[in-house]
């Protein structure tokens, strides 16, 4: 029993113990029960899921409110909101993942599971990696902050611009290294056919697979900007980490409900882009006007997180109103 209060990662052990198994609990369910079928997600299905996924993370700030006081259930909905928000514009680029790879909605949610259990693992390794080192160093923030505020000036920038996901260097070695099927098997990442050249059966890579790999790597390059910017609001790693993984959690879900209306949400990374730099911006404000504890108030970064995405959401809505769009 004294293991349970244990402090492990500033935390006891039997609060990490609770969310992994909410979050065990939450991909047994979906799995085995809410997906157990392949099938195509429609997107009222999806809206509901999302909501379950929304208000169970919402519900999880409540319990660490509970816990831990008003100050740290305030920075984990802040948290939540930004994960959440940064979220959506991987959505948009996984849509074009899957355009590019011509995978049927069918087949999707396989291929979203599977990337968000290794999101799990990999932003686990992330937020250990960057707590461990800014609790060494502590000017590291600084200099995630200034990498928050260039990102946000370069997303602004680059707004209007597609990524080419045929470019990408990794797809041209795996390429070029591996064999790769030209066509889908189903559901299957990889499948046994003869070599055309040897005759001999041989394991070859589907698009499937390629797909996987592609939304993984994506990820890992939004956990760039995503990791850095929920430090700039939190150096506590329980509810770095658990924000985190509650906004992904969703992703499945959210991403089947966006996917139909990408076109609605044209000028959220505007928003997104304001956003980066806001939570940039804050440990220098905090700095030059001297607030209590050397941090920006909670209070006042969820409101304006709050603001700046509500308006993107609303501005987005608004200029795109009567368009109609594709379903990925």
């Amino acid at each position: 029993m004294e293991l349970l209060f244990y402090d492990w990662l500033t935390k006891p052990v039997w609060m990490w113990l609770v969310f992994l198994s909410v979050v065990a609990t939450l991909l047994a369910l979906d799995l085995g029960v809410l997906n157990r079928k392949q099938g195509e997600i429609g997107v009222k299905k999806s809206l509901a899921l999302s909501a379950f996924y929304i208000a169970l993370g919402v519900a999880f700030g409540g319990w660490i409110w509970w816990q831990l006081g008003l100050q740290s259930g305030k920075e984990y909905l802040t948290g939540f909101v930004v994960e959440k928000s940064l979220a959506m514009d991987n959505v948009f680029v996984i849509a074009m993942i899957f355009s590019y790879f011509a995978v049927p909605r069918v087949y999707q949610h396989r291929v979203l599971f599977w990337g968000i259990l290794g999101v799990i693992v990999l932003r686990g390794i992330m937020i250990g990696l960057g707590a461990t080192l800014v609790a060494e160093f502590s000017w590291l923030l600084y200099i995630f902050a200034l990498f928050l505020i260039f990102t946000g000036v370069k997303m602004w920038i680059m707004a209007d611009k597609k990524p080419d996901v045929g470019d990408n260097p990794l797809l041209r070695i795996v390429r070029k290294r591996f064999r790769v099927a030209d066509e889908l098997h189903g559901d299957r990442f990889w499948v046994k056919k003869a070599d055309p050249v040897t005759g001999k059966m041989a394991w070859y890579m589907t698009p499937l697979f390629l797909a996987l790999m592609m939304v993984e790597t994506v990820d890992l390059v939004f956990a760039v900007d995503s990791v850095p910017a929920i430090f700039a609001i939190t150096t506590d790693p329980f509810i770095v980490y658990t924000s985190n993984i509650f906004a992904i959690l969703g992703l499945r879900a959210l991403y089947f409900a966006l996917s139909a209306m990408v076109h609605r949400f044209h000028y959220l990374k505007y928003a997104l882009s304001v956003l980066l730099v806001f939570i940039g911006s804050k440990i220098f404000i905090a700095d030059i006007a001297g607030f209590d504890g050397g941090k920006f108030p909670p209070n006042w970064s969820l409101a304006i997180t709050m603001l700046i995405l509500s308006a993107g959401v609303a501005w987005s809505l608004w200029k795109t109103r009567g368009l109609k769009g594709k379903t990925a």
